[in-house]
């Protein structure tokens, strides 16, 4: 757009036209006011002898602004203005490119979004959970923190592990440091000691280079050994001297290197069990057990399952286009009657799946996963019942399991043993009378 020195408006090119709604022959011979750009608003106000900044500051660098179409829509720009002079060096306008920013004010908005929900209050480091079992976890997760004694993280497939380790490491003394993941399961035997502890040059075949470890490249900060239960016996011997003596040797060398690093571990695996089997070294066993941290399955902390699908309903409806508003009462009923072999990571799965099944409005029962969807009857909720009453049959059951142990049945649960002794009181149970009966499996 071309204005005079009077801020009239002489020109403008058709993408200006396309953006705004206007015509031509209704912008042309028109005050530039009449877009009602807010920053120009500004520029009214300043004093000086010409009626805008803009022909006393020489320019407009980079500004982001708002332009009223004809429709009376704002559109997000971006301006860059500059006046225009003579052969005398008289300025006789001003000459101002507008480009539309809409789509990055979008992603911006976007972009916040995800900060916000990934600050959410309903969880810890990004771990999302509310019931005492999971505030157990984050209890031990801070105190592990500061601690460089070894961390070993257990729970099945799916609960979080990695997650577990990776908020040790960010909320504790070495989190200005390197944090360095290995696999133990995906390398072989050969690839994962040179992974772990580096190699020199010629130390095998194709060992043209000498290579630094993981070891050597977490140093001062924390190393993650994820699946440690199935780390090779004669691995399983070099580790072992890693944790008493803090030396590593690279392979093809004999030449002492002193590490400082705090080890994790994770394993989904019975480790007593591979003691036993001559599989896993017991001296090893007791060097990383240190600290350990059970993270509970998704069966045992089902108080979550509703926090946790709805925060998953969140984000994959920021990522999606879809007009999918909300996870319906039957989904979300077998949502909770469900068993969730594949915990947490399965039941992320099947909101995505429901994202793909649900063509809009509401996810229902049927665009859920087969397998969430076919759940026998014996685990899903009876619809005949109403909430309160399917919660106190829960709450009956679990204290029929635990005799009466109003602390176990709130960890089997996912609740706190204030809820347990609330809703006892809310039913008016008699521990007594409530708890004949046998317990349903």
């Amino acid at each position: 757009m071309i204005v005079d020195p009077e801020g009239t408006i002489v020109e403008v090119n058709k993408a200006l036209l396309r953006m705004t709604g206007y015509r031509d022959n209704e912008l042309i011979g028109q005050s530039c006011t009449r877009l009602n750009c807010d920053i120009c608003e500004i520029c009214k106000a300043a004093e000086g002898k010409h009626w805008c900044g803009l022909f006393e500051t020489g320019g407009v660098e980079m500004r982001r602004c708002t332009l009223m179409k004809k429709d009376g829509v704002y559109v997000h720009v971006l301006k860059n203005a500059s006046l225009l002079r003579d052969a005398e060096d008289s300025v006789i306008g001003a000459v101002e490119t507008m480009t539309d920013i809409s789509e990055v004010m979008e992603k911006d908005a976007a972009i916040e979004a995800f900060r916000r929900e990934l600050s959410s209050k309903d969880g810890f480091c990004g771990i999302i959970g509310s019931t005492s079992a999971m505030q157990k976890v984050f209890d031990l997760i801070t105190n592990a923190a500061f601690s460089d004694a070894p961390v070993i993280i257990l729970g099945e497939s799916g609960t979080g592990k990695e997650l577990v380790a990776k908020a040790i490491h960010e909320t504790g003394g070495r989190k200005d440091r390197p944090f360095v993941k290995v696999n133990c399961a995906a390398l072989n035997e050969s690839l994962l000691e040179s992974e772990l502890f580096g190699h020199v040059k010629g130390a095998f075949t194709g060992a043209v280079h000498g290579r630094t470890g993981r070891f050597e490249a977490a140093a001062g900060g924390d190393i993650f050994l994820d699946e440690i239960g199935d780390l090779p016996l004669s691995t399983q011997v070099k580790l072992l001297r890693v944790l008493e003596e803090k030396v590593i040797e690279r392979v093809g060398d004999n030449r002492p290197i002193h590490v400082d690093v705090r080890i994790i571990t994770a394993t989904n695996r019975d480790l007593r069990r591979l003691i036993r089997e001559n599989r896993f070294r017991e001296d090893l066993f007791y060097r990383i057990n240190v600290i350990p941290i059970l993270v509970p399955p998704l069966r045992q902390r089902k108080g979550d399952i509703p926090l946790l699908a709805e925060t998953f309903f969140r984000r994959i409806r920021l990522k999606s286009d879809k007009p999918v508003d909300a996870i319906g009462n039957r989904a979300m009923e077998a949502l909770m009657g469900y068993l969730w072999p594949g915990n947490v990571r399965e039941l992320k799965s099947a909101l995505e799946y429901a994202f793909v099944a649900c063509p809009g409005g509401v996810i229902d029962l049927n665009h859920l996963p087969p397998d969430v969807f076919s759940t026998p009857e014996a685990c899903r909720p009876d619809p005949a019942l109403s909430r309160d009453e399917r919660k106190k049959q829960e709450l009956i059951e679990a204290l029929r399991r635990f005799d009466g142990n109003q602390t176990r049945a709130a960890e089997h649960l996912g609740i706190s043993r204030v809820t347990v002794w609330n809703r006892i009181k809310k039913y008016g149970l008699d521990l007594r009378r409530d708890m004949l009966g046998p317990v349903s499996h």
